[in-house]
């Protein structure tokens, strides 16, 4: 394999680095959300803060907006609307993220995909700068150690950019559940092992529980704000309850298995959510059928995943809609007085 090639796949690589922590961090911080310890910082919430003055070990947050102001002796991985670098990293930055500014000293590299990206007057990177972003810009002052490798448009000086400057756009991300990649095949690969194991787990839910599923498609399209409302509630109320078990040593086993089923309901709603909303279009034009809707919105599903910024947005407003509409029929069965009518019986509205 040549080195061009080879620097290539590295990049590509790290940028992909980048993307996927938009679904690791997902998981990982349902375990351990919005706490702050001594030696490093992982959260879910609105802000998540290093302060000025303040040493942690790393940073791994998904947020509305990650600020480093302090220092962090090793990487900082985040999901977030916005990020600032305004103190020190020693390690990589590593961020799928709406805006990522850089005003502080990196001592890796950084890998994003990003709405925007800018390396402000002043702010140095020792090693290199990976971008997939509609727009970077590199201010005059600014230094990158290595090379610059950048997908879509870039603005400003390169005087600073002691490497190569590249613009590359096999950087551009193929979506949040399949990952960039340099070859086409590998994303395509990965977008139908994505496509194949959500159709296996929604054909086992239509399967197994044909009026359970038609409750949650009903429920989106009878009240899909209530059902959004939910989703929102248990995705942010879930690990908060799990945290608090686990303080117990009795409790953590128990939060443990918790963990686990809430990953398999994120799973679950992410399903129900594009079934549903599919089965709820399809009614308006007069076509029933549960089978048609799961396939249409798995499609449209993987369709969005390839939109940057507005198709992740789209879906994750659809898996709102299907966490919380399925949690609601869930909780449903609560209320459910004949015992007569067994697992597959009809769900009460």
């Amino acid at each position: 394999m040549c080195p061009e090639s080879t620097g290539r796949r590295r990049r590509a690589a790290a940028v992909g680095r980048a993307v996927a922590i938009a679904a690791a961090l997902v998981v990982a911080l349902a375990f351990v959300p919005g706490i702050a310890a001594a030696q490093s910082v992982e959260g879910i919430g609105g802000t998540v803060v290093v302060a000025e003055g303040e040493t942690v070990e790393e940073v791994s947050a998904v947020a509305g907006n990650v600020i480093v102001e302090g220092t962090v002796t090793g990487d900082v991985n985040a999901l977030a609307g916005n990020v600032y670098v305004r103190g020190q990293v020693d390690g990589d930055v590593a961020v799928a993220a709406g805006n990522l500014e850089l005003d502080g000293d990196v001592g890796g590299d950084v890998a994003a995909g990003a709405g925007s990206v800018t390396i402000a007057e002043g702010a140095t990177v020792d090693g290199d700068v990976t971008v997939a972003a509609e727009q970077t810009t590199i201010a005059a002052g600014a230094s990158v150690g290595g090379d610059l490798t950048y997908a879509g448009e870039l603005a400003g000086e390169t005087d600073g950019v002691d490497g190569e400057v590249t613009r590359d756009d096999s950087l551009v991300s193929t979506g949040i559940e399949v990952g960039p990649s340099v070859d086409p095949l590998v994303g395509w690969l990965s977008a139908a092992y994505a496509f194949v194991m959500n159709l296996l787990l929604g054909a086992i839910l239509l399967a197994v529980f044909p009026r359970f599923s038609d409750s949650v498609a009903d429920r989106v399209a009878n009240d899909p704000l209530r059902s959004g409302l939910v989703g929102l509630g248990v995705l942010i109320g879930v690990p908060l309850v799990l945290v608090a078990v686990a303080i117990t040593v009795v409790g953590i086993p128990l939060s443990l298995v918790g963990a686990f089923a809430f990953a398999l309901a994120i799973w679950i709603g992410i399903v129900y959510g594009r079934f549903a909303v599919a089965a709820w279009l399809l009614a308006a034009v007069g076509v029933e059928s549960r089978w048609l809707a799961l396939v249409v919105g798995l499609v449209a599903g993987a369709v969005l995943a390839t939109i940057p910024f507005v198709g992740g947005l789209l879906n994750f407003l659809v898996f709102l809609l299907g966490l919380g509409a399925f949690a609601t029929a869930l909780y449903a069965l609560r209320g459910r007085r004949s015992p007569r009518e067994g697992a597959g019986g009809q769900v009460a509205s």
